[in-house]
């Protein structure tokens, strides 16, 4: 059966003029992908107002693994809005963050006693895992990686390891941050060894590890291209952090819940990390974050010295309950895998500016080159294969500078919608190769 539904010229009319008025009022700093406006999602399918239907390859950028409006969260917040909204856990307790903090206690990785603790998004989660690290080691350094994206916020930002449309203009940044290179095997040569090299001659030039509080990566990393190191890679920067009493922080606020084909990607590289950050779609779109992590470093700062007004708010804690329920009663992690394998399958076809095809689960990165040979970056090719799948119905994000085109389908897609967006893919980059 077609998903696609295209009633009007796109951008419809409604949307254009709607448009408009986000351009008249709305800060030009907030970016928004395509020129079109919601009136309804369900599972992997918008509707715009003006009436036409898209196959939603983004899912909010990882935010939506279980699709627009599933079911039994949209219940689950119906019945919480009856009772009551948020009464603010600094002021009193409510059982869904308790519960919350429970489960995730069970399920994030670390064969070791945990708690929790709830934000409201994925920067402010970040920052708050590294107030919690240095508070808990007494330490300021802080070491990130090239490439990695981990929020907006000024301190999130430094951590970022990339300049444009993140960092610049914004100075003077936090201190105390220092970047190493990670793994980008397509286009770096650099073996394993040599990048844990690179890292550890910070130790010799910019900071001692004795003063470093904590290393952060993500898994994955997802807004730089959907970049995966190896296990040996992971497991060297571990050791590290053993060896010098550094806390490891995975980010797991794209890679988290089931996108990868496992709960988490730290399992993928048979590692834990000592926190675990979260967001996205730990709540089905309602604004939540998490730190999870060893009891003695998550329980380190003293009472009110973390919080904030609306962290850890009801309705996200709902939320998030009825999403892991979702993900484990529906076998999402194995669909993860199939969607990845799917995908794949239908992408191996002989292609001049295909130049790698990454993957893990769900999570799907297209490289996209000039040619084969220099491997290049080929900008203005995704560009196009981003408008003309958009005209065709189907929507996903790019990565990297704009040279990756980034695959995210909801977990809940149907085999149907799949495919459907996929031969629209493949047909639309064919097409493009012979123009």
């Amino acid at each position: 059966m077609k998903s696609i539904n295209i009633k009007t010229a796109i951008p419809g009319p409604k949307s254009t003029d709607l448009l408009k008025e986000k351009e008249e009022s709305v800060a030009r700093g907030i970016s928004t992908a395509y020129p079109i406006a919601v009136e309804k999602g369900v599972g992997a399918v918008l509707t715009d107002i003006d009436g036409n239907s898209y196959i939603d390859l983004a899912a909010g950028i990882s935010s939506l693994n279980v699709g627009h409006s599933p079911k039994p969260v949209v219940d689950a917040l119906k019945k919480q809005l009856d009772l009551f909204i948020n009464p603010i856990f600094n002021v009193t307790m409510h059982k869904p963050y308790i519960d919350l903090a429970k489960k995730l206690n069970q399920i994030v990785p670390g064969n070791f006693q945990k708690r929790s603790v709830f934000f409201n998004s994925g920067a402010e989660a970040i920052e708050n895992a590294v107030k919690i690290a240095r508070r808990y080691t007494g330490r300021k350094g802080i070491i990130s990686f090239d490439r990695s994206f981990h929020g907006r916020t000024m301190l999130a930002m430094t951590l970022t390891g990339k300049v444009n449309s993140i960092k610049k203009g914004f100075g003077p940044l936090a201190s105390d941050v220092h970047h190493a290179p990670y793994p980008y095997y397509f286009k770096d040569e650099r073996t394993d060894e040599q990048l844990v090299d690179e890292l550890k001659r910070l130790f010799q030039v910019s900071v001692s590890p004795e003063e470093v509080a904590a290393i952060i990566l993500e898994p994955v990393q997802g807004d730089g291209g959907v970049i995966i190191p190896s296990k040996q890679f992971i497991q060297e920067i571990r050791a590290i952090c053993d060896q010098y009493g550094i806390v490891l922080i995975a980010d797991e606020i794209q890679t988290g819940f089931g996108r990868t084909g496992k709960m988490f990607a730290m399992e993928h590289f048979n590692c834990t990390a000592d926190l675990t950050v979260m967001s996205k779609s730990i709540a089905a779109g309602i604004p939540l974050s998490a730190i999870t992590g060893k009891n003695e470093i998550v329980n380190f700062p003293e009472v009110k010295e973390l919080g904030g007004t609306l962290s850890g708010n009801t309705l996200g804690c709902v939320a998030a309950l009825e999403v892991i329920k979702l993900i484990e009663n529906e076998n999402l992690l194995e669909r993860a895998n199939e969607i990845g394998r799917f995908i794949k399958d239908k992408l191996s076809f002989e292609s001049k500016h295909i130049g790698e095809i990454r993957h893990l689960g769900a999570m799907i990165g297209i490289e996209i080159v000039l040619d084969k040979q220099s491997k290049a970056s080929h900008r203005s090719f995704v560009s196009d294969v981003v408008n003309k799948c958009f005209k065709k119905g189907v929507l996903f994000m790019r990565a990297a500078d704009g040279d990756v085109i980034r695959l995210l389908p909801p977990l809940v897609i149907t085999d149907d919608q799949l495919n459907e967006a996929m031969s629209v893919i493949v047909n639309t980059i064919k097409e493009l190769e012979v123009l």
